[in-house]
C-alpha cells in the first residue's frame, strides 16, 4: 500500500471523529456496569482466552501501550465482583506493568461469538498475580469474530514471515490508552486479505460496524501511542505491533479494504516502532481451535442483565431498564442481534 495521506483526511479531533462515525448511542453505555455481576463471573470461569491491552506512564505523550494475549483452562482468571486477579505466567508479554497501569480485556469463549471486555486499573503486582480493580465491564457484539471466522478454523501452520502472516490474518485485537489512562481492547475481524495489510514499517486495518462505543478512536486521537496483535486463526503464532497510529478518511487507502461489497468510513496507520511474531505460549494453554468445548452462556441475557443493573440515572435509562422486566424481552434482544449481524455486518 502505497501513497501519501494528507492532512485533511486525517482525524485530528473528537469532533472530525464523530462526523464521520456519528455520536455513540446512549443505549451503548446503558449496558456498562461498574462491577462483575453473575453472568460475568459465569463467563470468566469458561474463558480460556484473553486478549489485553497494558499502559504505563503518567505522562501521556510518553505512554507505553502493548497488546497482548493470556490464556490458560477455563477460568485461568479468577475474580469477585470488584477485582479480578490474572496470573503472570498467563500471560505473553506483561510490560510495561506496574501498579496504577491501565488495563483492558476482552475475555472469549470459543464457540461464542460475543465477548466480555472488563477494564480498570492494576491495584497490586505480586509474585504470581496481577489484580485490577474494576471499572467497567460489559458485553461486545458478536461481528468482529462472524467477520474473522474465528471459531471455524482448524489446527493449522501460519506463514513464518511477517508480511504474508499479515495477509493471511483474519482477526486483530487493538490496544490503545486514552488521555485520562482509560485502556480499551478492542476486537477487529475481516477475511484474509481485507483484515490488515503491511507495507514496510506501516501496518493498516480497517474500521467496520461494531459496537458503536468507538473507545480505541477517541484514545488514539486522545494520544496516538497503539498496540495491536493480530490472529491466523487455527495457528499458534500471534503478530505482535506497537507504535504511534492515526485515523484517516482517504479515499484511496479506504478503498483497498472493500470487501462485501462495502467500504469502511476510515482506516487506521500504524506506524511500526517494534514488531514480532512469534509462538504465543497462551494460545497454546488456551488451544482454542477445534472448539471442543459446549457453553451454555446466552450473551443476550447477559446484555439485558448489565443494562437493568446499570445505575444512569434519567427518564430514559429507567424507561429503558422497566422495558427490560417484560416477560420475553432476552428473546426479543436475541432477534435483534441476529438481525444487525446479518444486516450490517460490513
Amino acid at each position: 500500500m502505497t501513497g501519501n495521506v494528507s492532512g485533511a483526511d486525517m482525524i485530528d479531533s473528537i469532533a472530525k471523529l464523530e462526523a464521520v462515525t456519528g455520536r455513540t448511542p446512549p443505549a451503548m453505555h446503558l449496558k456498562v456496569i461498574d462491577h462483575l455481576d453473575e453472568g460475568a463471573l459465569r463467563w470468566l470461569a469458561q474463558s480460556p482466552l484473553m486478549f489485553a491491552s497494558l499502559g504505563d506512564g503518567p505522562d501521556v505523550k510518553t505512554r507505553s501501550v502493548i497488546a497482548t494475549i493470556g490464556g490458560g483452562l477455563p477460568g485461568f482468571a479468577s475474580s469477585d465482583a470488584r477485582r479480578l486477579s490474572i496470573p503472570l505466567a498467563s500471560l505473553d508479554n506483561a510490560e510495561p506493568l506496574a501498579v496504577g497501569a491501565s488495563f483492558g480485556s476482552l475475555f472469549l469463549i470459543p464457540g461464542i461469538r460475543e465477548a466480555l471486555r472488563i477494564n480498570g486499573r492494576v491495584e497490586a503486582v505480586d509474585a504470581d498475580l496481577m489484580h485490577v480493580v474494576v471499572e467497567e465491564c460489559y458485553g461486545h457484539c458478536g461481528k468482529a469474530i462472524i467477520r474473522s471466522d474465528l471459531w471455524s478454523a482448524q489446527p493449522r501452520n501460519a506463514p513464518s514471515d511477517p508480511e504474508n502472516f499479515v495477509a493471511a490474518s483474519r482477526f486483530l485485537a487493538l490496544a490503545t490508552v486514552g488521555a485520562g489512562g482509560q485502556a480499551d481492547a478492542s476486537p477487529k475481524g475481516d477475511p484474509a486479505g481485507c483484515m490488515a495489510m503491511l507495507n514496510g514499517d506501516r501496518l493498516w486495518f480497517a474500521d467496520r460496524p461494531g459496537n458503536r462505543r468507538i473507545d480505541s478512536f477517541r484514545n488514539i486521537v486522545d494520544q496516538a501511542h497503539t498496540g495491536v496483535v493480530l490472529l491466523v486463526p487455527g495457528a499458534t503464532h500471534a503478530l505482535t505491533a506497537r507504535g504511534p497510529a492515526r485515523l484517516t478518511t482517504d479515499a484511496v487507502i479506504r478503498e483497498r479494504f472493500t470487501t462485501h461489497g462495502k467500504t469502511p468510513l476510515l482506516a487506521i496507520e500504524l506506524n511500526i516502532e517494534a514488531i514480532s511474531l512469534d509462538i504465543s505460549p497462551a494460545l497454546e494453554r488456551a488451544s482454542p481451535w477445534p472448539v471442543h468445548r459446549t457453553s451454555d452462556i446466552d450473551p443476550a441475557k447477559l446484555f439485558t442483565d448489565h443494562i437493568r443493573l446499570n445505575k444512569s440515572g434519567g427518564v430514559g435509562p429507567m424507561l429503558v431498564r422497566a422495558s427490560l422486566s417484560v416477560p420475553g424481552m432476552t428473546g426479543l434482544l436475541k432477534q435483534g442481534l441476529e438481525k444487525d449481524y446479518k444486516d450490517n455486518l460490513y
